[in-house]
Order: C-alpha cells, then sequence, then structure tokens
C-alpha cells in the first residue's frame, strides 16, 4: 500500500542528539504512522499501521 504523505506534518524525535541524526514522524490518521531520515526528507519512508507503532512503543527497543 501506498500512502500519500505530501501533505504530512513530520517532527523530529525528541531523543534527538543536538537536530542531527534525527528520525522524523508524522501522524496518519487512519493511514499509521510515517517514519522518515531527516537528512532525507525527500526521500523514502516507512509506514506503520496504529497496531505496529503502538507494539514498537511498548518493545521499548527505541530507549
Amino acid at each position: 500500500m501506498k500512502s500519500d504523505l505530501s501533505q504530512a506534518n513530520w517532527f523530529k524525535s525528541s531523543r534527538s542528539a543536538g537536530g542531527k541524526d534525527c528520525v522524523e514522524v508524522a501522524f496518519l490518521g487512519r493511514s499509521g504512522v510515517g517514519v522518515r531520515d531527516s537528512k532525507d526528507p525527500g526521500g523514502p519512508a516507512l509506514v506503520f499501521s496504529g497496531e505496529q507503532w503502538d507494539r514498537f512503543l511498548d518493545s521499548g527497543v527505541w530507549r
């Protein structure tokens, strides 16, 4: 499935190291959650369902 991310409101992770090497996230409503590399905003993005994103956050691997 391809998602239209042209109107996505991206924001950087609160755990970004001084604004470099950041991950950006966009909440896409019913489409899920988008994740991209801030150094390449026009590049590819991953899109996860809400359930997948919740499992990721609950896993704690991002800490």
